[in-house]
């Protein structure tokens, strides 16, 4: 019997516009690999159906997974996660094309937790756009959205459980497994340790 986890959309948000990185971050190579196929693997790995979410000017390394368009307007990270909760009509598990190095058992972790928001709070700090998302807050999410209102303040008003330090602890030191490539020098960072 399939799991249950197998058809959830894992939903890779790949539509920044990339100023503090200079380049686009989903072809920024890592281990000699786009991040983006960084983020394919882990959702493959983790059970998952690796989607794409990005905007149609969007430069994109080649893709072998399903990509969906996020709105062009307005310019905002949780415009794309209420499009992409209109578009799968059920629980979705996102991950940001520059958090590299989640472990697929993180993931999966989120897939099958049962509340409708859950986010990761660990290596001294929120990521909130690094969760399970469910369509109850596809409206609210896009609302926030069109207003420009802060990701953290939108994600905890709407309730999120948050997973912590212990949690994400399981799968290796969350320092490491959420390093965020931002810039040129979070890059050079990982390079140094993951060989290129």
């Amino acid at each position: 019997m399939e799991p249950v986890t197998a058809s959830l959309p894992l939903v890779i948000l790949a539509g920044g516009v990339s100023r503090r990185m200079g380049a686009p971050k989903a072809a920024a190579l890592l281990g000699g690999r786009p991040l983006l196929a960084h983020a394919i693997d882990a959702a493959r790995a983790a059970g998952l159906r690796p989607v794409v979410l990005a905007k149609a000017d969007s430069p994109l390394p080649p893709l072998d997974v399903e990509r969906w368009p996020e709105p062009d307007e307005p310019r905002h990270p949780l415009i794309g996660i209420a499009s992409a909760l209109h578009r799968a009509a059920g629980p979705i598990v996102v991950l940001p094309v520059d958090l590299p190095c989640v472990p697929p058992g993180l993931l999966r972790a989120l897939a099958e937790r049962p509340e409708p928001l859950v986010v990761v709070e660990a290596a001294g700090r929120l990521h909130p756009l690094l969760g399970r998302f469910d369509p109850i807050h596809a409206v609210a999410l896009q609302a926030a959205a069109e207003a420009g209102d802060p990701v953290v303040r939108t994600v905890l008003g709407l309730g999120a459980v948050r997973i912590g330090e212990e949690a994400v602890g399981r799968f290796g030191d969350p320092a490491t497994l959420l390093a965020n490539v931002n810039r040129p020098e979070d890059l050079a960072a990982l390079r140094a340790t993951h060989g290129g």
